[in-house]
């Protein structure tokens, strides 16, 4: 047995040396390491050995098999690093590496943490309320009349006759206002649903950003500071607000903010209509009604509140035409930010 045992280390030595690949190596393995390879039916033969020539053939067994594991490791290795069968025609080891492609933050969820920094550091808070609203918070408290027409089902999607989703972040104001005694200043980040047509320029569900500020003696100057500011901080230092009057149930006076086009900076061009602003942003100053909904005396506090959409003013700061490519996942549109 044990000239069997030096003749199968010679062999092994002359298969090794014609090894070249991944796949005769482990071939090799499994034919000498393998559950009934060679070394198994050596351990299976020391059984019938004598007691006398056990000790000496066991010792020269294991000796077989830890230089099979050695020099196999050590091919495996070598295999490994010279990576010739694994080296494509034309491969120039030469070339600089390739780094993967990695994914990062969605465009909407940059410019939303992009704008909660900005109302932060004016001292901001950040709130936050249902998705499925009931009618008094959606409509009724922030002084909708029965009749209006952001009430009709072509509008709105109702869940039943008091339940729905919500259709702007405004009902927070209310919630809000209810548990937190004055001063309040908060921002209301959400998604909200609309029932309208899908187009470039609108969706049924996208998100909004409320903001609302009550204290003593608020005016509409601090609103327009506020605006402004955050105009400057977002889109540049370049970037300017005016105010139209407008009506909004929920505020009085209420009015629409239009910034600089982004385009031709206030020149005229075809994306604001030659008139050189976009509307961007609606606000005012909170209604009294509303006050009075929260169980706030509209005698004591003003206040002012703004919304705008997130969708809209990333289109507006990256020159993005068509809001549907926020919810395309078309990595070729998401890598560019």
């Amino acid at each position: 047995m044990q000239q069997e045992i030096d003749g199968l280390k010679v062999e092994f030595e002359q298969e090794i040396a014609n090894v070249d690949s991944e796949k005769s190596l482990e071939a090799l393995r499994v034919r000498y390491l393998g559950r009934k390879g060679i070394l198994a039916g050596l351990f299976k033969q020391l059984g019938a050995a004598s007691k006398e020539d056990k000790p000496l053939l066991g010792k020269s067994i294991h000796g077989l098999q830890k230089l099979v594991q050695e020099t196999l490791d050590a091919k495996n290795a070598e295999i490994a690093l010279s990576g010739d069968e694994l080296t494509p025609a034309g491969f120039d080891p030469s070339l600089p590496g390739r780094l993967p492609w990695r994914g990062n933050r969605h465009v909407l969820a940059a410019a939303l943490d992009d704008v909660i920094a900005i109302f932060h550091g004016m001292g901001f808070s950040v709130a936050d309320g249902p998705e499925v609203e009931l009618d008094f918070y959606n409509f009724q408290s922030l002084n909708f009349p029965d009749d209006h027409p952001s009430r009709d089902l072509q509008d709105t999607f109702y869940v039943d006759n008091d339940v729905l989703l919500r259709t702007h972040t405004s009902p927070v104001q209310v919630r809000y206002m209810e548990n937190n005694p004055p001063p309040v200043r908060i921002i209301v980040p959400g998604r909200v649903y609309r029932n309208e047509a899908i187009d470039a320029s609108h969706a049924a569900e996208f998100h909004q950003m409320e903001g609302l500020y009550v204290d003593k003696s608020v005016t509409l100057g601090d609103l327009k500071t506020t605006l402004s500011h955050f105009a400057r901080e977002y889109f540049g230092p370049a970037a300017k607000l005016r105010f139209r009057p407008h009506f909004f149930p929920f505020t009085e006076p209420s009015a629409e903010a239009d910034m600089t086009c982004f385009i031709c900076g206030g020149k005229g061009c075809r994306v604001c209509g030659n008139t050189g602003w976009i509307e961007i942003l609606g606000a005012g100053m909170v209604h009294p009604n509303v006050f009075s909904s929260a169980g706030y005396n509209p005698e004591e506090v003003t206040g002012f509140a703004f919304g705008f959409g997130i969708e809209r003013i990333a289109m507006l700061k990256y020159g993005i035409e068509d809001i549907r490519l926020f919810l395309e996942n078309d990595t070729r549109f998401l890598s560019q930010f």
